[in-house]
């Protein structure tokens, strides 16, 4: 057998390098498996966007977030997280993607992948959420016109575009295509935008939807998606719009196919949690933890960041206490 690492961290994103930091820093040798580029997530963000979060609240690892302004950008974000990279000379393959995961019979796991085969005494998924959207499931939802995520208004100047959605995400690109030329419609499933939109923009986007700058269908929901069209239902009935994109502001959901077929146990109700111990952060797996944002199934705005920075370091003890039971 090859050799065994303490622990393999799947998902390259803040939390997995916050893993990594801790088993380090514990004196664990670990394996971070990232199936895209560094920090993937945010990576694929909006080139211009801004955190909600202050640059304090998102430090790990004991090194300072440096920002011009009191929020960081994307750009800081990426350089920060290089810059951790670096420091801790954490053990990192990206572009490496995990396709599967068995636990052999003396206990170890086997964790295939796109470029090789990896052993491990416990295994992290910091997967996240945002590489899976929640898709609105209609016909032409697969058009090369439909995005799921939003990176630069540049490409929408002059183009008639239907942003679908209500909380934040949705707002936020309203306004910005808005504001660089694009002929903006917003559909809404529910009589009124999210309460929780940002309280520096929900007036704005109210104020541009009052005035008719930008036009907004509540109780709206999408039957279709053509070519040169959308086709809609709302209070009065069912009407077609003239469209070039449709950006569907949906949401984003943990990969569950992933960690069903990892054997992670998801339960089939309320927010659809992978199955964990609160305390420990331990799966259904033994010695199979998750970390991060994934703990928290479908409600996504429960868990961020800043409020599970301490994941990394509750399982690198948990780890090393175990190794020393063995």
């Amino acid at each position: 057998m090859q050799n065994i690492v303490d622990l393999i961290i799947i998902g390259g994103g803040p939390t997995g390098i916050n893993c990594g930091i801790a088993a380090s820093e514990a004196g664990l040798s670990h394996l971070i498996l990232e199936k895209g580029v560094l920090v993937n997530s945010l990576y694929n963000f909006p080139v211009n966007m801004t955190f909600f979060s202050t640059s304090k609240l998102l430090e790990i690892g004991n090194t300072p977030f440096i920002s011009h302004g009191d929020k960081p950008t994307r750009r800081e974000a990426l350089e920060y997280y290089r810059r951790l990279i670096e420091k801790y000379k954490l053990n990192l393959h990206l572009f490496e993607e995990v396709l599967s995961m068995q636990q052999n019979a003396d206990q170890v796991y086997h964790i295939y992948t796109s470029k090789g085969d990896y052993y491990a005494h416990s295994v992290v998924v910091a997967t996240g959420f945002y590489d899976t959207p929640r898709l609105l499931n209609v016909p032409g939802e697969d058009l090369p016109k439909v995005k799921h995520y939003f990176d630069d208004p540049h490409p929408y100047v002059g183009q008639k575009v239907l942003v679908i959605g209500a909380r934040n995400s949705a707002c936020d690109v309203a306004l910005e295509t808005y504001y660089k030329g694009a002929e903006v419609t917003m559909a809404v499933r529910g009589e009124a935008l999210h309460d929780k939109v940002k309280y520096w923009i929900l007036p704005n986007i109210e104020n541009r939807i009052k005035d008719g700058s930008i036009k907004a269908y509540f109780n709206t929901h999408v039957l279709e998606i053509r070519p040169q069209e959308v086709v809609l239902e709302g209070p009065n009935g069912v009407f077609t719009l003239e469209n070039d994109f449709v950006l569907a502001m949906t949401g984003y959901q943990p990969n569950y196919a992933f960690l069903r077929k990892l054997g992670i146990e998801i339960e089939p109700e309320g927010d659809c949690l992978p199955v964990h111990d609160a305390e420990t952060l331990e799966t259904n797996l033994p010695n199979v933890y998750l970390a991060g944002v994934v703990c928290a199934g479908a409600r996504i705005n429960k868990l961020f960041i800043e409020n599970t920075r301490d994941h990394g370091e509750m399982i690198a003890q948990r780890v090393k206490e175990k190794l020393v039971e063995v």
